[in-house]
């Protein structure tokens, strides 16, 4: 490999990637970044009308954007997403798998449906989207990012057995894949993300006391900022992180450290 500067290592310009879960949160965040490094990025998620407008954003940052509704549990419809981006930008380089939902409730009382959805988006789709990916990258080589959570590795006082169950597959499914897929030339790693501003974390956010237990419980003694989570999706997407794959990053304040 020739020797870049650190500049061309971190440049997407001529990549395209896949946001599922990109109609709001963290899934705005990841495409930003990902256009903001010159990526053209096709997002997906089940609201159009939320697609359209982070499609527009996207693109008043100077790179081409596409909305596409799917439900990523559906393989039907993951078959139908990859297949429109590389008809729409003649190839898929990059992936990240940010769809997801919670239920809340205690495991004793968790109804088994919402059990099921709650496996069939974080886990069933992270599986079906990232394989369906694969197929398109294998020859070429490919980034897929996974996203996880710091409920992946550990537990809390939040009762959400199946989010928890969910991500921590996520994570250890990520290992798996990573290795099956390197003759490919396909890394495959994860981003696990604290806690962070989005629809999914509304309630406790607006919650003084939930609010001052996450301080509490992060060494750096604030909850993330969406800025905190550009660096990590950039660095697995890009050539910068060409020797890495299997890992999963942690970017939590230091919440797991503890």
């Amino acid at each position: 490999m020739s020797e870049m500067r650190v500049t061309e290592l971190f440049d997407l310009k001529g990549k395209t990637a896949i946001v599922t879960g990109a109609s709001s949160g963290l899934g705005v965040i990841f495409a930003e970044a990902l256009a903001e490094a010159g990526a053209d990025v096709e997002v997906a998620a089940r609201r159009q009308d939320r697609l359209e407008e982070v499609a527009s954003r996207l693109e008043k940052i100077g790179v081409s954007a596409r909305p596409f509704r799917c439900d990523v549990s559906n393989e039907r419809e993951v078959v139908s997403l990859l297949d429109d981006a590389t008809d729409r930008f003649g190839k898929v380089d990059i992936l990240v798998n940010n769809a997801g939902v919670a239920s809340i409730a205690p495991a004793t009382d968790m109804p088994l449906e919402d059990w099921n959805r709650v496996l069939s988006v974080n886990l069933t789709g992270v599986f079906l989207t990232a394989r369906t990916a694969a197929k398109k990258m294998a020859g070429r080589g490919g980034k897929i990012v996974n996203v996880a959570s710091i409920y992946g590795a550990v537990g809390d006082v939040f009762p959400a057995s199946p989010y928890y169950a969910s991500k921590g597959a996520v994570i250890n499914l990520t290992r798996d894949l990573a290795v099956e897929w390197a003759p490919l030339k396909i890394n495959v790693n994860a981003i696990a993300p604290g806690f962070f501003p989005s629809e999914m974390t509304a309630s406790i956010f607006s919650d003084a006391g939930s609010m001052e237990y996450l301080r509490d419980q992060t060494p750096l003694g604030r909850v993330g900022d969406p800025q905190d989570l550009k660096g990590a999706v950039v660095y697995l997407s890009s050539r910068a992180s060409d020797y890495v794959t299997g890992q999963t990053i942690f970017v939590d304040g230091g919440w797991t450290a503890w």
